[in-house]
């Protein structure tokens, strides 16, 4: 039986705590907030998307790097072992649109709980209020950690799950970057992703609040199409956000350093341009002597009308009987390119993960053990992968973490 650290008591941390403790491992969590799962209580707006229900082999395709390292994570400890897990423990899962998986109550509050228990009932020791200052090193190997008050546990096995630098109010302050660096291993550049966007056109702000559940993206680097995608997104008093959005700043990141990027949003993305005419013909015909701005707004949510009118170049007090075919046509056009540009990304403090991290070539992607330091291990957000929107990322934290538990005590 090994003595087994764990840094860190967010979702990697827990899961890797249960599977090491319930190995016979004398397990110890040191979290330094005064409770687990803080950043995993906010995570999808509270509810906590816990993985993605498709295909074991449809997870790569949603991984933004270094998805070739995660073939044995995934395949060890897929998406379907993750909710075989919950339920065991006690949380009835749902899966909604695009294979979204939360708990049946809608609480993530549900899914620490079931952590906290399973970690009490395989022996698991949590220590909260426990910052770790260093991990402790001899003869090449992990040999402990060092707290903030000076106190020095030691160990066989040392586990780094410490999050990365996005949402830092939780904790996650980038402290397993400097461990891995402290121990001889490359940290790659770190950038905020699934982030809200910054738009430069001064009429975004004015929509701030409205949300619009089915609308288009197109996102272009100059005639390169960056981006495309349909869903949900809302406009802010900075720029967008919203699922569509989070997902679309994830592949935009690289492009965005370099240059601002030309993006459209489709308002009416079920009706093709001959369609939209057709609906926008039969409101002008049933209404010919009204003015243009009392008829325009049954197509849009009252904050978009304004906005519309303004940017599709018809006067409001124009009656629809003087509206010329071109001009319906173009305004036609704008709903189905509504036009803006994005100048930035949001901070950390706004994103969900980062990009970036620990580098994969150090880390042996069977076990997560470092290939630099014996006994050193690194799960979940602290490695440089990330994923899109839909419950990736907590895969990737559950998978490294089942690998990493199932590797301590070993030798």
């Amino acid at each position: 039986m090994n003595k087994v650290i764990i840094i860190g008591g967010g979702p990697a941390g827990m899961l890797a705590g249960v599977y090491a403790a319930q190995k016979g491992n004398e397990v110890h969590i040191f979290e330094k907030n005064e409770k687990l799962g803080k950043k995993l209580y906010i995570t999808g707006k509270g509810r906590c998307n816990v993985t993605n229900a498709c295909d074991t082999e449809e997870l790569f395709s949603a991984m933004m790097r270094n998805g070739k390292f995660l073939y044995s994570a995934f395949y060890t400890y897929n998406n379907h072992d993750v909710m075989e897990f919950f339920e065991k423990a006690g949380v009835p899962l749902k899966t909604e649109r695009g294979n979204r998986v939360f708990p049946v109550s809608d609480h993530s509050s549900d899914i620490i709980r079931a952590l906290e228990r399973e970690l009490k009932k395989a022996g698991a020791q949590v220590h909260l209020h426990s910052e770790v200052k260093r991990i402790l090193t001899e003869d090449g190997r992990a040999a402990g950690v060092e707290l903030s008050d000076g106190h020095k546990i030691p160990a066989e096995d040392v586990i780094v799950a410490t999050g990365g630098l996005s949402y830092p109010s939780t904790g996650s302050t980038g402290d397993g970057y400097r461990f891995a660096k402290e121990t001889g291993h490359q940290v790659t550049d770190l950038k905020p992703s699934l982030v809200p966007l910054k738009t430069k056109e001064e009429y975004i702000p004015r929509l701030q609040g409205l949300s619009l559940k089915n609308a288009g993206l197109t996102i272009k680097n100059g005639r390169k199409i960056l981006y495309q995608d349909f869903g949900e997104m809302m406009f802010t008093h900075f720029g967008v956000t919203g699922p569509m959005i989070l997902s679309a700043s994830a592949h935009i990141g690289q492009a965005l350093e370099k240059s601002e990027l030309s993006a459209w949003l489709d308002l009416k993305p079920a009706l093709t341009a001959e369609q939209l005419d057709a609906r926008i013909l039969r409101e002008f015909e049933a209404a010919p002597n009204k003015q243009f701005k009392n008829v325009i707004g049954v197509l849009f949510p009252s904050s978009l009308t304004p906005v519309m009118m303004e940017l599709g170049g018809i006067s409001p007090e124009k009656t629809i009987h003087e509206i010329t075919r071109e001009e319906r046509l173009h305004f036609g056009t704008l709903v189905k390119a509504f036009p803006f540009t994005i100048v930035g990304m949001g901070e950390f403090r706004e994103a969900i993960i980062t990009r970036g991290g620990i580098s994969v070539r150090d880390v042996h992607p069977g076990t997560m053990e470092s290939k630099i330091m014996k006994h050193l291990y690194f799960i979940g957000e602290v490695l440089d992968l990330d994923a899109v929107t839909g419950g990736y990322n907590l895969q990737i934290a559950w998978s490294t973490a089942y690998l990493a538990a199932n590797a301590v005590g070993n030798s």
